[in-house]
């Protein structure tokens, strides 16, 4: 199993598991949740649910990831497998994002 801490605006706002299956959970924090000032992170993952299910990486994030020569440059350098979305994820969404969401690696468990 692994684990991220997704960030909004550099305030943890849930955390993104990927299970030993290959599925994947999105859960917002109880105080992200509580927090009516506080939006969804995005449209496909409304503030009104605090829990979702996948058996893929979610579109959103999937979105985040880079595509043709540049994943391919970026999973060679990091030594990432081209199919490890998750992985692909923690390095690229780490600091270099576009938006107000970041994805932070939560070291395995």
């Amino acid at each position: 199993m692994r684990k991220a801490k997704i960030l909004f605006k550099d305030e943890e706002a849930g955390l993104l598991t990927q299970h030993d299956n290959g599925s994947f959970t999105f859960r917002y924090h109880d105080s992200w949740i509580a927090d009516s000032t506080k939006p969804g992170i995005s449209l496909t993952l409304p503030k009104k649910e605090q829990e979702f299910h996948s058996e893929f990486l979610f579109p959103f994030f999937y979105n985040m990831l880079p595509e043709g020569p540049n994943k391919q440059v970026v999973c060679k350098y990091n030594r990432i497998d081209l199919d490890d979305y998750f992985g692909l994820l923690m390095i690229t969404a780490k600091n270099d994002s576009i938006g107000a969401v970041r994805v932070i690696k939560i070291e395995d468990l």
